[in-house]
């Protein structure tokens, strides 16, 4: 069909001016991602970007332009991963697609999300990938997990201060924190500064551009993790949304 051609050039066009080439084989597996997305949503909430131009661009484009940050070499070096929060998979399952080399995990609260994601893992016969369903703060707390994985993302909209404390105790000492933001996070950034020295971290960069072919802004946050997080945290569930790590809190 003509729009698969169309998004299929654009999909060549965009992660080319990231200085990403794309297989066949990969645009064939975006696309099958594609169709099983748009599918399921007529039944559950899963996006509500469903032109496969703007899933292209805001789904697809977007999980893997974290490479304007961390060096693509590192994700064909087959880095561990831990996606935070990944709700349909993103930034998750584009950046397995994209780096088959990478293992990966994908945590969500939602079961149901996951049982999809799941799908689609076999449906494209996905390997070095698996899927976590629990809350953050719970799953963080257990060994196999915490300290284990050289980057955290996570796309979740949520304070920069939550996000840290659900996810830099599952990072290594060394590794890094990316989180995805929009806009102008600039003041959101700095109310962070208290919350990731507290949980062993380090701001090392902020990284704003636009999205290839678009006006749709971007800005990652870089946070390196310079010491184990302290065994306080992540606090008990529901704690670090609803009093996030700022100077005059504990």
């Amino acid at each position: 069909m003509e729009k698969y051609i169309q998004a299929e050039t654009l999909i060549k066009d965009s992660l080319a001016q990231l200085d990403i080439e794309i297989s066949s084989k990969q645009v064939e597996q975006l696309f099958m991602f594609y169709d099983m997305l748009i599918e399921k949503n007529k039944v559950m909430n899963l996006t509500g970007i469903t032109e496969i131009r703007d899933v292209v661009l805001k789904h697809f484009v977007d999980s893997v332009s974290i490479v304007k940050v961390i060096d693509k070499s590192k994700f064909q070096e087959g880095i561990s991963i831990i996606d935070v929060g990944t709700g349909a998979g993103f930034p998750g399952i584009p950046l397995k697609i994209i780096f088959p080399n990478i293992n990966i995990v994908l945590l969500d609260s939602l079961n149901k999300r996951l049982v999809f994601i799941n799908e689609v893992i076999e449906k494209l016969s996905l390997n070095g990938i698996t899927t976590i369903h629990g809350r953050s703060e719970d799953i963080a707390r257990k060994k196999e997990y915490r300290d284990e994985f050289d980057l955290c993302v996570s796309r979740a909209v949520a304070n920069l201060s939550t996000l840290c404390e659900l996810c830099l105790p599952f990072v290594k000492v060394n590794g890094h924190f990316i989180s995805y933001k929009a806009g102008n996070p600039t003041q959101e950034i700095e109310e962070a500064t208290f919350a990731i020295e507290k949980l062993g971290g380090k701001r090392e960069s902020v990284v704003s551009f636009f999205l290839p072919d678009s006006d749709i802004n971007r800005v990652f946050v870089n946070i390196k993790k310079c010491k184990s997080t302290s065994k306080a945290y992540p606090r008990k569930a529901g704690t670090p949304a609803k009093e996030p790590l700022v100077r005059n809190n504990k």
